[in-house]
């Protein structure tokens, strides 16, 4: 598989990978065509999954290559993480206060954003559509980091983390289409919504990979900005929605299970 994959151009790469991340995307969201749906505390359980896959692929995908990276091009080790990483939180945060959405089973009182008279689906959508430019954002990057031709970027880690980001995407499909069927939207409606959010990966994944293949000094900014990026959405989004229930030893326990499968893959194919 690596062969196959290694004869792509770098930006071919990171759009077949994020091809595939919004793929788990779309399958979650396609439980809603199974009669039985799954229960608040699975829900919960499969977001801490996702918040554990995201933060090890922070660290062991990103901010660690950022870190050998930015010593390799001759900067301070710690400097381009340090700024990239804040960066990337600072970008998240902007969006965040601007553009419309709505966190997973909150009110539509509790709605984010410039005020808007968007509908809760819409609104839904966004919020996970939010989360996943990050994503999208880590996969690109990576497979451009591992073009640009640096020791510490090799095809199998990106594959492992776009496998990674696949695999959490299926739990964030699910948690948009699940709760939209039980307000009594239609099967199809809410499944188009769920996999429409995994959209966006690909779009940022394919500029990741297009920028720091043509702008190399970039990468070790890049990297740390997508880690940033993700962190920020996590806790300010994923770990907080996995809490809202009665289920957070369930949801803690997802997340370090999360976390251990990001690591374990990262580490073997790395």
């Amino acid at each position: 598989m690596f062969e196959f994959i290694a004869g792509f151009h770098p930006v071919t790469q990171a759009f077949l990978a994020t091809l595939f991340t919004w793929a788990m995307t779309a399958l979650g969201a396609g439980v809603v065509y199974v009669h039985r749906a799954p229960t608040r505390k699975m829900l919960d359980s499969m977001l801490g999954f996702a918040a554990g896959v995201m933060i090890a692929a922070s660290y062991w995908s990103l901010l660690a290559p950022a870190i050998e990276m930015s010593e390799q091009q001759g900067w301070l080790p710690w400097l381009p993480p340090a700024v990239g990483f804040l960066a990337g939180g600072g970008f998240l945060r902007l969006v965040d206060r601007f553009m419309p959405h709505l966190h997973i089973n909150f009110p539509l009182s509790r709605a984010e954003g410039v005020p808007t008279r968007l509908h809760r689906v819409t609104l839904l959508v966004l919020a996970i559509t939010l989360h996943n430019i990050p994503e999208g954002l880590a996969v690109g990057v990576a497979f451009g980091a591992v073009g640009a031709g640096f020791d510490s970027a090799s095809l199998p880690s990106a594959i492992a983390l776009a496998l990674g980001i696949g695999i959490q995407n299926f739990p964030e499909g699910l948690a948009v289409a699940v709760p939209l069927r039980r307000e009594g939207i239609s099967v199809h409606r809410s499944f188009m919504a769920g996999q429409l959010s995994g959209m966006v990966e690909i779009v940022a994944g394919v500029l990741g990979a297009a920028t720091v293949v043509y702008v190399e000094p970039l990468l070790p900014f890049a990297l740390a900005f997508a880690a940033g990026a993700m962190i920020f959405v996590v806790v300010e989004e994923v770990i907080p929605e996995s809490q809202q229930g009665d289920n957070t030893d369930i949801a803690t326990l997802g997340a370090m299970l999360g976390f251990t499968v990001m690591m374990v893959l990262d580490v073997a194919l790395g």
